[in-house]
């Protein structure tokens, strides 16, 4: 019986830990969720807010037995989604991201898909490292696979 009043009073002085914890984890997501919206709305000023100054993109792309790495500017990539053609809908998703925070400096890791026009286009994992900026969690490297085969939630996007 005595141990039951113990947990209890662990519990209660772990749960403001946890909740911070809790706080911290959904802003990291919040702040990858911004690229997303962006790509999806054509909003060049979201997308650099979530980035850092000295952020990179790094991409692997992987067709047949090869792979090619590309590095872009945020800059860059902001630059990229305005040229894509008027009405075009970028649609990338995460799935069951895992994101781990110390302190001041966060990962997150996501298998995510990207549909263009609701059409699927490829998958791949999203590496994504930030840094706590005063109060904000800023992308410092977003480093991402992509492929077309063996991707699973094909399926196209729901709203949002």
């Amino acid at each position: 019986m005595r141990r039951l009043p113990a947990c209890a009073v662990l519990l209660t002085l772990l749960a403001p830990a946890i909740g911070a914890q809790e706080t911290e984890r959904t802003q990291v997501l919040a702040t990858v969720q911004k690229i997303f919206d962006a790509m999806r709305t054509r909003d060049t000023a979201l997308l650099m807010q979530a980035f850092d100054t000295s952020a990179r993109l790094v991409g692997v792309t992987v067709r047949g037995g090869s792979s090619t790495v590309s590095l872009t500017s945020p800059a860059e990539f902001g630059a990229a989604v305005m040229r894509a053609p008027a009405g075009d809908v970028w649609h990338e998703r995460m799935y069951e991201p895992e994101v781990r925070i110390d302190g001041t400096i966060a990962q997150v890791w996501t298998y995510y898909t990207f549909h263009r026009n609701g059409a699927f286009s490829h998958c791949g994992v999203d590496a994504v490292m930030l840094v706590k900026v005063g109060t904000a969690w800023k992308i410092t490297q977003l480093a991402d696979s992509r492929r077309s085969e063996g991707c699973t939630h094909a399926d196209p996007p729901g709203p949002g």
